[in-house]
């Protein structure tokens, strides 16, 4: 019982801090990429209120053309956000950041509880770099992280194949570093490059209104950040693991051996 309790509350410290770091980090970073990726998003009125605005003898025309290409504004025009909706937006960012901080602490403190190695910040380090290369920069590859107003696939398939890419190369990752069988490692290895060798969901044209620089740099700072968020993941949850995975004992013939404590 004392094991289960120590093991949530390393989870619970870990996911906070990570997810307060990422959040803070965030602020700078990706959210002001996103508000201006915003200022380029295309909204499409409805028919009926399309069908309503334009002049009696031209709404036909009017309606056609506004469903297909005429936003409620302008791509360019700045995007209204009053205190209150910019607070709203901290909150939840924050509130998101600390829910998947602890449930990735949870699911990164149950890997090192059953690998059963010894584990302390440093290697709880590594630990969440492993994290970030799955979950984070793997499925990158295929997907990358995206702004509003980019094309994309269909919300189910991106869900999908992410969740097979951070899979697989979860099992790869766990397979270099204990399997000791080459089949069990080749098989691993296999599942892991399979989702990238299908190839990712994405749609028939890869146009957008943002520009391809925005993309890249919000890229480059999604990612950024969540390597900060699993390096303080894995090394908090380690550190506060050390206690809990202890040094090897000796194996029982090495005990026998003269000399041997």
């Amino acid at each position: 019982m004392d094991l289960i309790r120590r093991l949530f509350t390393a989870a619970l410290v870990a996911g906070v801090l990570s997810g307060t770091a990422a959040s803070v980090v965030q602020q700078a970073t990706t959210v002001p990429l996103i508000l201006e990726a915003e200022k380029y998003e295309v909204v499409t009125p409805p028919p009926a209120t399309a069908a309503a605005s334009a002049p009696a003898g031209a709404s036909a025309a009017s309606h056609a053309e506004g469903h297909q290409h005429g936003p409620v504004r302008e791509v360019g025009e700045g995007v209204p956000v009053t205190l209150d909706e910019a607070m709203q937006r901290i909150g939840l960012t924050i509130a998101a950041n600390l829910i998947a901080g602890v449930a990735y602490a949870l699911l990164l403190a149950a890997a090192i509880l059953l690998a059963g190695r010894p584990v302390d910040a440093r290697r709880g380090l590594v630990w969440g770099m492993g994290g970030f290369v799955a979950v984070s920069l793997a499925p990158s590859f295929g997907l990358a992280p995206e702004l509003p107003g980019m094309a994309g696939a269909e919300l189910e398939l991106r869900q999908l194949w992410w969740l097979s890419a951070a899979a697989g190369a979860g099992v790869g990752i766990a397979a270099l570093a204990f399997a000791r069988n080459r089949l069990v490692i080749a098989v691993a290895v296999l599942a892991a490059a399979l989702p990238h060798l299908i190839g990712a969901p994405h749609p028939e044209s890869a146009e957008g209104a943002v520009p391809p620089e925005l993309a890249a740099r919000f890229v480059t700072a999604s990612l950024g950040s969540a390597a900060l968020f699993w390096a303080i993941l894995g090394s908090v949850c380690g550190w506060l693991m050390s206690g809990v995975v202890g040094e090897a004992e000796p194996s029982p013939a090495l005990r026998a051996q003269p000399g041997a404590r």
